[in-house]
């Protein structure tokens, strides 16, 4: 049951569409801009820096937020199993964002909800090799797609290796449900991402680019 309202409460965090809400603020409809997605990449391409700044720390931290709520609801009564719980709300929180209900389940891709899961529930170490990787990709190539779908595997990965090094202090099983929701994040990232992927094979993919306004 605990499992479940963690979804739930990371679900109703994630419906907070920040790059939505930030147009909004601005007469903006960004579902109507650029590529039609709610994230970070097209409010940079569409409104500007400004916009992609609010936009990233906003998706980003609405993830922390449900961490931190979990984390106040089962602390002390699921200790043996808080890192679980807390992916479990940042699972919810993706879903929130890709598919929000009140905008007929059309959002962003999920990848700054992933990395405040990753900010969340890893170590330093986990996080500084995400952000190295997608600074370094993205720097070389300017494709975000490319550098967003490298993170999601290294997480994948971190988490596994980390699981089994006893870096989170869980027991096995708990943990496989961990490798569980890591993976589905990945396969959720690829699937969001699957018209970015057929551009980067055919080399049509927009390069990072940032708006005027």
């Amino acid at each position: 049951m605990e499992r479940f309202i963690c979804v739930i409460i990371g679900y109703a965090f994630g419906l907070l569409q920040t790059g939505y809400l930030y147009g909004k603020l601005h007469h903006v409809d960004i579902r109507k801009q650029g590529s039609g997605n709610a994230g970070t990449t097209n409010a940079l391409r569409t409104m500007g820096w400004k916009a992609g700044l609010v936009t990233l720390l906003g998706d980003c931290f609405k993830c922390v937020l449900a961490v931190v709520v979990v984390h106040l609801l089962y602390g002390k009564s699921h200790a043996d199993m808080m890192p679980l719980l807390a992916m479990y709300a940042g699972m919810g929180v993706v879903l929130g964002h890709n598919y929000p209900f009140y905008l007929k389940f059309k959002g962003g891709k999920g990848i700054a909800a992933t990395a405040g899961l990753i900010v969340s529930t890893t170590n330093v170490w986990m996080v500084l090799i995400c952000l190295a990787a997608f600074v370094g990709v993205v720097g070389i190539t300017r494709y975000v797609s490319l550098g967003s779908l490298l993170v999601v595997i290294i997480y994948l990965a971190e988490v596994v290796i980390y699981g089994q090094m006893g870096g989170f202090h869980v027991a096995q099983n708990y943990l496989y449900e961990m490798y569980g929701i890591a993976a589905f994040l990945m396969l959720s990232a690829f699937f969001k991402h699957r018209e970015n992927i057929k551009r980067l094979l055919t080399g049509t993919e927009n390069k990072l680019s940032v708006g005027k306004k």
